[in-house]
This record gives C-alpha cells, sequence and structure tokens, in this order.
C-alpha cells in the first residue's frame, strides 16, 4: 500500500515539474520555439561587475560559479549565468547588437552547440560562452580580462 502511494506521489511531483518547467514566461531573449519581434532582443539588460558588459535580464547569475579580481589598474573575471529554454542564437545576437554599443570590437565567433564570442577593447578582452546543455538549460560564461602588459 505504502509503495503504491509512493509511485503515485512520485508522478504527480513529475508532472508538477514538466507543467513548471515548461510554463509560459515573457521574456526579451527569444526562448526556443518562440518567434518575438527582431527588437526584442536589444533591450532588457543589466550590468554586473563590468560597467561595459550587458547581459540580458532574464539570465539567472550564478553566484558559486562567478569570481571577480580587482586591483587599482584593471578588473577581471568570471561570471556565470543560466537559464532554461533559451534560445542561444538569440543571446549571441544580443551579446553582438549590445557588445559593439559598448564600444567593444568583434574579433571572431565560433557557433554549435558551444558558441565562442570574442570582443577587444584597446586595454582589455571578453570572450563570451555559450553552452547549450542536453537537458534544457543555456549556460552563459563571461571572462573579462586584461589585454596584456606592455613591456619596457
Amino acid at each position: 500500500m505504502w509503495k503504491k502511494n509512493f509511485k503515485l506521489i512520485c508522478y504527480f511531483l513529475l508532472i508538477i515539474l514538466f507543467a513548471i518547467s515548461f510554463s509560459n514566461c515573457s521574456t526579451k531573449v527569444k526562448e526556443r520555439g518562440r518567434t518575438p519581434e527582431v527588437s526584442d532582443w536589444r533591450v532588457g539588460g543589466r550590468y554586473y561587475f563590468f560597467d561595459d558588459v550587458l547581459v540580458p535580464r532574464e539570465l539567472n547569475y550564478n553566484h558559486s560559479k562567478s569570481f571577480i579580481y580587482e586591483t587599482p589598474r584593471f578588473k577581471a573575471g568570471v561570471l556565470v549565468f543560466s537559464k532554461w529554454w533559451l534560445d542561444p542564437s538569440s543571446l549571441i545576437d544580443f551579446f553582438i547588437y549590445n557588445m559593439e554599443k559598448d564600444n567593444w570590437k568583434l574579433v571572431n565567433s565560433f557557433k554549435g552547440k558551444e558558441s565562442f564570442l570574442n570582443f577587444t577593447k584597446p586595454e582589455k578582452t571578453c570572450t563570451i560562452r555559450i553552452i547549450e546543455h542536453w537537458y534544457g538549460t543555456t549556460e552563459v560564461e563571461i571572462r573579462v580580462g586584461p589585454l596584456g602588459e606592455k613591456k619596457m
């Protein structure tokens, strides 16, 4: 009797989990299976620790995987974000548009299940890694650091 009730409870919790994960959430970055207006990904961001790297508001900041190193001369670090059911190509469009707006120059990009965007400024560099996991989460890793010291 107890095992039968346990199975029913497990099935019920599984159904609730699926219902929550597929619920309709509004977002400005295109979610998988949705087609918002083209201009939607160009608005709605927030700056975390770096005043020239805009991050979509829909992404959730992961404090335990992130770190910042700061000296009087420069600030460097890794910021990690994630979100369920997010379209990586819309993230790529968001970052290319907003990084260029913040005076970053796109050096190169590699696109696939794991995508890389490399940007540079006169004194620093930024690499954005976008990973689409098999279980439905999209993870964004932003690495900012100095470009290099000039030798005397």
